[in-house]
């Protein structure tokens, strides 16, 4: 029996839960689940342009285990692309714990009052 999987940290979660082709009734549809620690290996890399090694650093896991999140990510939006199925984000073995941009500090968030309810605000404790 192998070890447990190691929490994945993850520094974004999601707003946007659910894309489909359009035309095509929800009911109708096949759905890819991509874990949430895929969205982030995605994210990481292909958004932000951030090295391997750098997105393995920030996501806590060695390479080869980026490589093979950052695999797995991409062959499932590829089916979802290529056979017009819906892409579902959700789950995954992750640790939600975002770090500022500018100094690199771990940080936590705020709720307040927004026009839309409440809403998350980052609040860094270094730079604020």
């Amino acid at each position: 029996m192998g070890r447990p999987p190691k929490e994945r940290r993850v520094g974004y979660i999601p707003e946007v839960k659910f894309f489909k082709p359009v035309g095509i009734p929800k009911r109708e549809l096949k759905e890819v689940s991509l874990t949430i620690e895929e969205v982030e290996a995605i994210r990481l890399k292909d958004k932000k342009g951030l090295t391997q090694q750098e997105a393995s650093e920030r996501m806590e896991v060695s390479r080869p285990t980026f490589q093979r999140i950052l695999t797995e990510a991409r062959k499932k939006i590829t089916e979802a692309l290529i056979e017009g199925k819906a892409l579902k984000f959700r789950g995954g073995n992750y640790k939600f714990k975002p770090r500022c941009v500018k100094c690199g500090n771990d940080f936590t968030y705020k709720q307040r009052s927004g026009r839309q309810g409440w809403e998350n605000k980052e609040v860094c404790p270094e730079c604020d």
